[in-house]
């Protein structure tokens, strides 16, 4: 008798064909989703932002970068920021005459006389350029130091960002 009541409690009923099927749909599509959003953020947060700056009127802190960049000579450091330049990674590079650098190197200080890069750039575009540098700095860990910018001149911080548009 009582496996009569536990059979009659715990009676399996065949499963439904179509509620499995719209339940196996729904995943798929909410898994797909999940994916074009994150396939789309960078595309979908560059445009929030550029409507936010919009209606604001305001900058973004962080939505741009400043990057320092050595190079052993005035040669690499132009050949180097051309090359940002016409891959259109950075808006604008300046290329500092030799600064004098102290550094550990091989468990020694060393002295060498350098040239600065200072590159600005959106702050997306960080990584391929970094990528980009690894291909053709001389250096064995080349340096590059980036800075967000917090604040600056509305219509300057504008001028970079159309500089950047064709990326």
């Amino acid at each position: 008798m009582q496996g009569n009541k536990t059979d009659s409690l715990y009676q399996r009923y065949p499963k439904d064909t179509m509620s499995s099927a719209f339940s196996r749909t729904g995943f798929v599509v909410i898994c797909l989703t999940i994916v074009v959003n994150l396939a789309l953020y960078p595309v979908l947060r560059t445009l929030g932002i550029q409507i936010h700056s919009a209606i604001t009127g305001s900058y973004v802190p962080g939505y741009h970068s400043v990057l320092l960049i050595n190079c052993p000579t005035e040669q690499t450091a132009r050949d180097i920021g051309r090359g940002i330049m016409e891959k259109r990674l950075a808006a604008c590079v300046n290329i500092f005459p030799r600064t004098a650098t102290m550094y550990y190197w091989k468990g020694e200080i060393r002295d060498a006389s350098e040239i600065l890069l200072l590159v600005r750039t959106r702050t997306s575009l960080i990584q391929r350029l970094e990528a980009y540098l690894r291909d053709v700095h001389p250096y064995d860990i080349p340096e590059i130091i980036s800075f967000p910018i917090g604040d600056g001149s509305l219509h300057y911080l504008k001028w970079m960002e159309n500089a950047l548009t064709d990326i």
